[in-house]
């Protein structure tokens, strides 16, 4: 890609956030590691790339070791006419995990991370140890109207144009320049614009098309994991959301929260769609505390057997136990642990 494509990436431990590359099904996955220590896999949104978890990783990696990958068909990732939806996202990712020589670790996903990870929970319930939703598709049906827009036949066309990379190039000089003058776009805008300059490469758009239409039409969200959710009762889970969200509302993060058992919400006020962005020493800590503050869950097959039947295992271990004990909003919560939907 010839030019500019995006804002200039600031990694701070810039030699332990090297991009490496490795062949899974034959097509080249590209991914970031760094740190030592208990698991942690952060998966990025659509349109996005291992990039937009720049400002947290380094402060992750002193305690986890921290795997950001892209994504089948963005970032630096292969993209073939392939299958993008959340099913065959959540297998790339279960096999480079092991791959890595990694079988368990907890999952961490924004926007439409979030709905892979929780696919790939529920596929591979036995490789997640917690589960952490931060502003998440799959769990609603309402989602901004410019993505319901681009899910309708033709958009690609109209997208083709507006993404050029005569204008994706000319975006960058003029932030190259308000940068040069000192002026810096907020972190949410920087996400933005990184993205939308990603689409100027014709793979790049039919691969965020194939992703886009594989969960999102003209009505809203076709994916929903709200069926499953009770499934999360022995899996410690953290909601991240912005109060200020106007991709995904946070009333899903609510309801969401309502309906898993034992599980923490957090709200990040004046934060919009990417908190891990917008308020990254609040998000690093948020999610540090709770790893720290729990046990990775341990499902067994006789377990996840009964609760598919509707029943509950009596060798499952208590829920505060499975959790590191309940804090206020934890128990606020518990009193939804038998609801098997959303109301």
């Amino acid at each position: 890609m010839s030019g500019v494509s995006a804002p200039r990436v600031a990694w701070g431990r810039s030699d332990l956030m090297e991009l490496r590359r490795l062949s899974i099904h034959g097509h080249e996955i590209g991914f970031r590691t760094a740190g030592d220590g208990p698991v942690v896999v952060l998966v990025h949104g659509m349109a996005g790339s291992s990039v937009t978890w720049r400002h947290v990783m380094p402060a992750l990696a002193k305690r986890f070791t921290v795997i950001t990958p892209d994504l089948l068909g963005h970032g630096a990732s292969a993209k073939p006419r392939a299958e993008y939806s959340v099913s065959a996202h959540a297998n790339v990712l279960r096999d480079l995990l092991a791959a890595l020589g990694h079988q368990r670790a907890t999952l961490v996903g924004q926007s439409f991370g979030g709905g892979v990870v929780m696919q790939l929970a529920y596929q591979f319930p036995d490789r997640c140890e917690r589960l952490v939703l931060v502003s998440s598709g799959g769990l609603g049906r309402e989602v901004n109207a410019l993505l319901r827009t681009l899910s309708l036949p033709g958009a690609e066309h109209v997208l083709a144009l507006l993404c050029s990379p005569p204008l994706r190039d000319a975006g960058s000089r003029v932030t190259e320049w308000l940068g040069r003058a000192g002026v810096r776009a907020a972190p949410a805008l920087e996400e933005i614009w990184r993205s939308w300059a990603s689409l100027a490469e014709r793979d790049a758009r039919r691969a965020f098309f194939r992703t886009l239409r594989a969960v999102v039409d003209q009505r809203g969200q076709t994916v929903s994991a709200v069926d499953r959710l009770y499934l999360t009762a022995r899996v410690p889970t953290l909601i991240v959301w912005g109060a200020r969200d106007s991709l995904i509302p946070v009333s899903h993060a609510a309801a969401a929260h309502k309906t898993i058992a034992g599980s923490r919400l957090e709200i990040f006020d004046g934060a919009g769609h990417f908190p891990h962005c917008e308020a990254p020493e609040r998000f690093a800590d948020t999610l540090v505390d709770f790893i720290e503050s729990t046990e990775p869950a341990e499902v067994s097959e006789q377990y996840w057997r009964e609760l598919l039947l509707g029943g509950t295992s009596k060798n499952a271990p208590p829920l505060a136990h499975a959790h590191g004990g309940l804090g206020p909003r934890e128990q606020s919560a518990q009193s939804g642990a038998n609801r098997p939907v959303l109301d």
